[in-house]
């Protein structure tokens, strides 16, 4: 098997923000996604708004080329207005079109 290598974004954000981060990623041109409800603390400790809805993960696979486009959505509509973190990873995926 042959396994092809792509970036994996996290996006850790408050609840209320799945569908609009859903659809401002999937127009930036992810393929699919996972969405995840987490908790936990960070910097800052426990966000006080865990009591009204928590926080969601959002995991996507991309191509290399696709990872500054979502960081740029990410530090212009999120970053300065919401409880939102996110980073990237390498990973080796096998089914490399699928990304």
């Amino acid at each position: 098997m042959e396994l092809v290598q792509r970036k994996l974004v996290t996006i850790v954000a408050e609840s209320a923000l799945e569908k609009r981060l859903v659809h401002d990623v999937h127009e930036a041109g992810i393929k699919g996604y996972t969405v995840s409800l987490v908790h936990g603390a960070g910097v800052r400790g426990q966000r006080e708004g865990d009591l009204q809805g928590g926080n969601i993960k959002i995991e996507c696979v991309v191509a290399k080329e696709l990872v500054e486009t979502i960081f740029a959505l990410l530090e212009i509509n999120y970053f300065p207005h919401y409880a939102c973190v996110a980073w990237v990873s390498d990973v080796d995926v096998a089914r490399g079109e699928n990304y």
